[in-house]
């Protein structure tokens, strides 16, 4: 069972559906995930320029991961943690639409929570997206048990662009 958007809220302008045979005419929806790393943000830059090139719409994809001691914690620890996610959600908010502006590019931003992989694989079903967009992971440990980025790969249900 895929988990609602925590928030969804759509930027720029209203683009007119136009026909076309899905796989045949370059995407209509780039998915991309955030995550206010490097990497995630010359992802979301990349999926931007290719979203305005193609006259496609993107979707920008912020998770907030939850971890085994985030939900262990209380009090000032636990809303020091949502005031923290709160402000890097609001951050990537203000960038979409600031972006959204500059490039005259409709994007709909999802604020979600849980595993990433997860939540983005479930965007991207919910969304029809034809292709998805991810920076490389800057953990050491996932060469050895696997970013996000090679297990949406492995998923194999749509193209899956890794942004160094």
């Amino acid at each position: 069972m895929a988990a609602q958007p925590v928030d969804r809220e759509e930027y720029g302008p209203v683009a007119e559906p136009v026909p076309f045979e899905r796989g045949t005419d370059g995407p209509r929806v780039v998915l991309v995930g955030v995550d206010g790393s490097r990497t995630s943000l010359r992802a979301a830059a990349y999926a931007a320029g290719l979203a305005r090139r193609q006259r496609s719409r993107l979707v920008v994809v912020f998770v907030a991961a939850s971890s085994g001691l985030g939900a262990l914690a209380l009090g000032p620890v636990a809303s020091a943690i949502q005031e923290t996610h709160e402000e890097l959600t609001a951050e990537l908010r203000r960038e979409c639409k600031r972006g959204a502006d500059e490039l005259g590019l409709p994007i709909t931003f999802l604020s979600r929570r849980g595993d990433p992989y997860l939540e983005i694989r479930a965007a991207a079903d919910e969304l029809r997206a034809d292709l998805v967009v991810v920076g490389t992971s800057e953990q050491a440990g996932h060469r050895l048990i696997g970013s996000i980025a090679n297990r949406l790969v492995k998923c194999g249900r749509w193209p899956v662009i890794v942004v160094p």
